[in-house]
């Protein structure tokens, strides 16, 4: 029991180091990317495309979790190793279960804000239509990494000792609210906030995944699944 304890969730160390990282992701950055990318086009002489900024984003996000938590990585990445078939197996269930869980979600969210859109969404349909193959590689790979090692890894692999239910609906919620605090805000309109339903679900079955397989490489998989197939649909 303790080698599965530690080798599936975080020491001490890479809790406080991540900590500090979550909150400049969640709250720091979305408002200073832009302007510091501005100064470094400025002081480059350099002009960069919406798109190359998006992927140098997420690249240096990919950098920052790998030096925070390399050794977390490594630890879940033997685990992996130790249970390939109940890893795929929960990733399969876990796919299975997402769609069946946000068609319902999805009927939900649409009884109460039936005129509101997915902004979300929208920014994903946008970037595809002028730079697909960047969208793809930030969608369905570094996105994915990032966000599950930080809401499923940090948040509820820390939590998850102390109330089992207080990791669940805290790394929930905040996953949901990553996806839509931003529009909320710059639109100065709450109701966006409405949109957070639909984020529930695969945050749940996400943090399940974690759980039930003992591997974070399990729900950054079907977190990856699950945007590439999101991906597909608006491309069809």
């Amino acid at each position: 029991m303790q080698r599965r304890k530690s080798g599936a969730y975080m020491s001490p160390g890479e809790q406080i180091g991540g900590t500090v990282f979550f909150a400049v992701y969640l709250l720091v950055l979305p408002f200073a990317a832009a302007p510091l990318f501005d100064l470094a086009e400025l002081l480059l002489g350099i002009t960069l495309s919406s798109a190359m900024e998006t992927l140098i984003y997420y690249y240096i996000l990919l950098a920052v979790t790998v030096i925070i938590f390399h050794g977390f990585l490594a630890r879940t990445s033997r685990r992996l190793l130790d249970n390939l078939d109940g890893a795929a197996k929960t990733a399969l269930a876990g796919l299975v279960a997402l769609y069946g869980l946000n068609e319902l979600a999805y009927r939900l969210i649409h009884m109460a804000v039936d005129t509101r859109t997915n902004l979300n969404d929208v920014t994903i349909s946008t970037r595809i239509g002028g730079a697909p193959h960047m969208t793809l590689l930030i969608v369905v790979f570094l996105a994915p990494f990032v966000e599950e090692t930080l809401f499923r890894g940090l948040v509820f692999g820390s939590l998850k000792d102390k109330s089992r239910a207080g990791a669940y609906l805290a790394s929930c919620l905040l996953f949901a609210l990553l996806h839509v605090w931003q529009f909320a805000v710059t639109s100065r309109d709450l109701t966006y906030f409405l949109l957070m339903v639909q984020y529930l679900v695969p945050g749940l079955v996400l943090a399940w995944a974690y759980e039930h397989s003992g591997t974070l490489w399990t729900s950054v998989a079907l977190h990856a699944a699950a945007n590439a197939l999101s991906i597909w649909t608006m491309m069809g």
